[in-house]
């Protein structure tokens, strides 16, 4: 089996040229966060601007606009009608297709409900742009995972093994029998690039190519931090990246930063903000400035 290397984030985020501007680099169409759940927008959202995309467009429910916009202040903001109990409401969905953008994430604190349910299988389904799914972006789609096969760009999903788990009807202990062959079996079925999550995290290919990853480190098993991974994964993808290399990348910079941050800080004390903070050096390490 292969394993990522510090050569395919250099393959991938590589460096700017030198007139580079905003519009060169990516806009990113990020929908996550609900009441109750601003941290995991936050973090996903600043990855994605440590990672290197241009331009941020946050969707959010409108109640968090407040929070968000003094933590993230280099995003643009789209301040959207939510439902009672602070989720986005799905009226929006035609509005967010409308959004010009060069991928979409999906899914980062989202919360599942029935509104949202109904927002992120519409998206899933009629949107043009590639995507990156996470958290309760796939919660929503474990009654009918089938939905993956209708999307009209390039998926990548990335469960932790209970996500896995739901999407195919089992536990997350089964999942784990196997990882690499689970991984490789839904990427296959599903035709989605599938990122499952966890030590020695396995990133798998439609068509068979499948990576382990050795970055990173028990310290990262704190909340949040596949959050960071997601905003770092689709930030890559909005700059026109492979969806394949998107992922490994991702993946292993992820676990590099985790691993710079607890020498630095301790696996105890280490937060997911504190793998944001050390992005810059991880990828100076893989030869990207």
């Amino acid at each position: 089996m292969d394993h990522t290397s510090k050569n395919i984030v250099l393959k991938t985020a590589g460096s700017r040229p030198d007139d580079a501007h905003k519009g060169m680099m990516g806009t990113l169409l990020s929908v996550c966060g609900s009441y109750g759940m601003a941290g995991a927008g936050i973090l996903s959202c600043r990855a994605a601007l440590r990672s290197g995309v241009g331009l941020v467009k946050w969707a959010l429910p409108n109640s968090l606009y407040p929070i968000a916009a003094a933590s993230v202040p280099e995003s643009v903001f789209l301040p959207l009608k939510e439902s009672v109990d602070g989720r986005i409401s799905a009226d929006n969905a035609d509005f967010l297709l409308s959004q010009s953008a060069d991928a979409l994430l999906l899914g980062c604190g989202l919360s599942l409900c029935g509104e949202t349910k109904e927002l992120v299988q519409r998206l899933v389904t009629r949107s043009e742009k590639p995507m990156v799914l996470d958290a309760d972006a796939l919660n929503a789609l474990a009654d009918d995972p089938g939905l993956l096969k209708y999307a009209k760009a390039p998926v990548i999903i990335t469960p932790h093994p209970a996500e896995m788990g739901r999407l195919l009807g089992c536990s997350a202990a089964e999942v784990n029998l196997d990882r690499a062959k689970t991984a490789r079996g839904f990427a296959a079925r599903y035709n989605a690039v599938t990122v499952l999550k966890g030590a020695g995290t396995v990133i798998a290919a439609p068509d068979g190519r499948t990576l382990i990853n050795r970055t990173g480190n028990s310290g990262m098993a704190t909340g949040g931090s596949g959050d960071v991974l997601a905003g770092i994964c689709a930030s890559f993808l909005a700059q026109g990246k492979k969806p394949f290399d998107c992922a490994a990348a991702a993946v292993y910079v992820h676990g590099l930063a985790g691993d710079l941050a607890a020498e630095r800080l301790g696996k105890i004390s280490m937060l997911p903000s504190d793998i944001i903070n050390e992005l810059p050096n991880a990828f100076k390490v893989c030869g990207c400035y």
